[in-house]
């Protein structure tokens, strides 16, 4: 059910991050929610580069996906998002163990995240998975740059860390 995205896909996947990012609205985080994606010349650079990836249902239709980059040699989940219409499935858990493993292959020794640390499916959940908060002083100099464009982008309106999973 993962499979590499293709670039035919790309529009698909915007469509899965907008659908996704409704529900922060529910939640009072509308500049998420209507927060374009991805554009399609950025997802199409990791489609090239086999680091986006799709959970496809059974007529082969992306309902999720995630792309992944290595930051200061670790896997690093850029996005993960998961049509609401399949939440609840597994399918998040499913996409972040095949970055994991992808992570591996790359020889990277841990994998990374930003996210939400009082959303519920962003900081409790990544921590169910085994991810644990970063503290300021263990953040790489590639996570501080991270760090600093998603609050030069407003983000930082609500809690918001690090997180790294030990491969």
């Amino acid at each position: 059910m993962i499979r590499p995205a293709t670039a035919r896909e790309l529009p698909l996947l915007q469509d899965i991050e907008r659908a996704a990012g409704k529900c922060f609205a529910d939640i009072g985080m509308v500049a998420v929610a209507e927060d374009e994606p991805p554009s399609l010349k950025v997802l199409g650079e990791y489609q090239e580069g086999g680091r986006a990836w799709v959970w496809a249902d059974g007529d082969d239709l992306p309902v999720a996906y995630l792309i992944a980059d290595l930051v200061d040699g670790s896997g690093h989940v850029e996005q993960v998002s998961v049509h609401p219409d399949h939440a609840g499935r597994r399918i998040g858990r499913d996409l972040i163990g095949h970055a994991a493993d992808w992570a591996r292959a790359q020889g990277a020794p841990a994998l990374t995240l930003t996210t939400f640390t009082e959303v519920v499916w962003n900081g409790p959940y990544y921590e169910k998975l085994g991810f644990r908060l970063l503290p300021e002083a263990e953040l790489t100099p590639g996570l501080r740059e991270i760090r600093a464009a998603e609050a030069a982008h407003g983000l930082d309106r609500w809690p918001r860390a690090c997180m790294r999973k030990e491969l």
